[in-house]
């Protein structure tokens, strides 16, 4: 584990200061110009941005006199490292960034022998409530900003171009929305995210729509709001439970869209995209890993364009809940094959530096490190479509 310093400045309330990643290719050429500066600059500044430069010095493309009063205006620092963790001999880190105003959220980067993911954060904190979840029982803070979000991935892009993990310099690949917060409730900044994901440079990271995957736990106008915007990222539905009345308790927005409301809309997101989705579905000691939920959960997704993936529960300190044995597992598994179900198991990475998404975050609010989770009011979830107006918080 690596500390690096803190600031402990009083939280700033409100959005987060003005970035280039938030604003559209008109916009930032428009603040450019404002500045008093041509404005192919934002160009440049968008370049360097994409490339994880944050040193103005390094920006030998932009007049020496331009590049503090540009820098400070459209590339202010969003994100401040608190926290590294590293496991598997270094190939998977987790990193504690605290924002702004103090929150926290966390992202995961994953070095494999054919490819480098990470897991970002969409929210600080979680309104989903799910209760095995550590991120869930802290509750909602607020929205990220897209450029929050996008800076995650740009410093995971930054990190295997300079061979921070072991085996060299190297490419991000894949990016997946599975860590802190539920996508589908910050919709217009999440979008805004996957413009940005696969957008060539200057302008993005240019990664295949196909190795982006966004992940909810059912928010049914979200699903239904991609499929009309016809986008072709990988739709991660968290399941969880395959009847109504469990999956009510383990993820309680379910009291409001029934799996199979869920399951017809991510049909509806094949059926448009051509491509499967996957059920995510965390395995519970005694609580959904029974031999009969297994065949129900066959029978629902049989003949359906879907895959399962299977996460033993990585469990929180003090929770009750706890990972499905491994017998379980094999039964769970053998039952969907032998339903014609695609079924995988995730390979679990980071159970010894609290792997599981919020752990970190929750740890650190314990310590005492700066946040307002503590002291601010909940924000209100965006809600696309048919729940209401989007909001900035």
């Amino acid at each position: 584990m690596t500390a690096l310093p803190l600031v402990f400045d009083a939280p700033r309330r409100g959005k987060p200061p003005r970035h280039l990643a938030d604003l559209t290719r008109e916009e930032a050429r428009a603040a450019v110009a404002d500045l008093g500066q041509p404005a192919f600059r934002a160009d440049q500044l968008s370049r360097h941005f994409f490339r994880g430069t944050s040193d103005p010095a390094r920006m030998t493309d932009v007049p020496a006199s331009a590049r503090e009063p540009l820098t400070a205006a459209l590339l202010p620092g969003l994100l401040t490292p608190v926290r590294h963790q590293a496991a598997d001999g270094g190939r998977t880190r987790k990193t504690l960034w605290r924002l702004h105003d103090g929150a926290l959220v966390e992202s995961v980067l994953m070095r494999y022998p054919d490819r480098a993911t990470v897991c970002i954060s969409s929210q600080a904190g979680c309104g989903m409530a799910c209760p095995f979840c550590a991120t869930g029982q802290g509750g909602l803070t607020r929205n990220l900003s897209a450029a929050e979000i996008i800076g995650q991935a740009v410093a995971a892009a930054r990190a295997m171009a300079d061979g921070e993990l072991p085996g060299g310099p190297g490419r991000l690949s894949n990016v997946v929305f599975m860590g802190m917060g539920e996508p589908l409730a910050n919709y217009s900044r999440v979008s805004r995210t996957l413009e940005a994901l696969r957008t060539p440079a200057p302008h993005g990271l240019g990664l295949s729509q196909r190795s982006v995957t966004v992940s909810t736990v059912g928010v049914v106008p979200g699903i239904r709001r991609l499929t009309e915007e016809g986008l072709s990222v990988t739709l991660a539905v968290s399941l969880h439970a395959p009847d109504d009345e469990l999956r009510d308790t383990l993820v309680p927005i379910n009291t409001r869209w029934k799996v199979a409301e869920v399951v017809a809309a991510a049909d509806a997101y094949a059926e448009r995209t051509g491509r499967r989705y996957s059920v995510e579905y965390a395995l519970i000691r005694d609580v959904n890993d029974q031999p009969e939920r297994a065949d129900l959960l066959g029978r629902l997704l049989a003949r359906r364009r879907a895959h399962v993936n299977l996460i033993p529960l990585n469990p929180t300190p003090g929770s009750p809940w706890d990972a499905s044995p491994l017998p379980a597992q094999r039964e769970f598994v053998a039952r969907l094959r032998a339903a014609g179900v695609p079924t995988t198991v995730r390979d679990t990475r980071g159970q010894d530096i609290d792997g599981a998404c919020g752990q970190l975050a929750a740890a650190d609010l314990a310590e005492g490190v700066p946040s307002v989770a503590a002291s601010t009011p909940v924000a209100p979830v965006e809600e696309p479509v048919a729940l209401g107006a989007e909001t900035d918080a």
